[in-house]
């Protein structure tokens, strides 16, 4: 058998993976099999395990996959120079949340509702696969302290409540996006547009008092 270059490797790789985030999106993770994902993917049972040691592996990159598409923009963001709002933090987000498709780390098109249905199964495997929790609390202390730096200079600009500890803070726009991907998946809540304007009327405009009400 003809050695494989690296690059077909990549890429077969990237077939199983995709093989792999149809059959979760559809069928769930524990419902998924190894012979499952490897018909899926067009390939022999055994030859799956000689790109990933097992389904725990695939697992990971598929979550990786996805809470990089919650959040990246959102990270981005919060690395900026300029200050930006609570407001502006939660809808960077939103627009990618409700696109038909996204890159994958590797450059990759993949539909965005089977990330997103994996994103919220990974949230049950956190309780019980620790490699899997590991992961995911150091992306999550990574972009926590991101938006919480963030929030400070906006509160150097005034653009953000004095009153506000930043990393409570933080903890408050990452609990909207989480609330958000799963009303998303759940209920099919795609109205971004909407989201974005109700988000900073929210957030930002307190309005007039409605002095006729008594």
């Amino acid at each position: 058998m003809p050695r494989l270059t690296p690059e077909r490797r990549e890429t077969k790789r990237a077939e199983i993976v995709a093989a792999a985030r149809r059959c979760f999106s559809r069928d769930g993770f524990h419902q998924t099999s190894m012979p499952d994902i490897a018909a899926e993917a067009g390939v022999s049972a055994g030859a799956a395990y000689r790109y990933f040691a097992g389904k725990d592996e695939i697992i990971l990159a598929i979550a990786g996959d996805a809470f990089r598409l919650v959040f990246s923009p959102i990270e981005q963001l919060a690395a900026g120079t300029s200050a930006v709002s609570v407001a502006d933090l939660v809808t960077a987000s939103l627009e990618v949340l409700s696109a038909e498709t996204v890159t994958d780390a590797a450059g990759h098109e993949v539909p965005v509702e089977e990330l997103l249905r994996c994103a919220v199964q990974t949230w049950s495997e956190l309780l019980r696969n620790d490699a899997a929790r590991a992961h995911a609390l150091e992306g999550f202390e990574s972009v926590r302290g991101g938006i919480a730096s963030a929030l400070r200079r906006g509160q150097e600009a005034g653009v953000v409540a004095p009153a506000l500890e930043p990393e409570r803070g933080a903890r408050v726009v990452m609990g909207l996006l989480h609330g958000f991907l799963l009303q998303r998946v759940a209920f099919g809540l795609t109205d971004t547009t909407g989201f974005n304007d109700d988000i900073r009327t929210l957030l930002e405009d307190p309005g007039e008092p409605d002095t006729t009400r008594r």
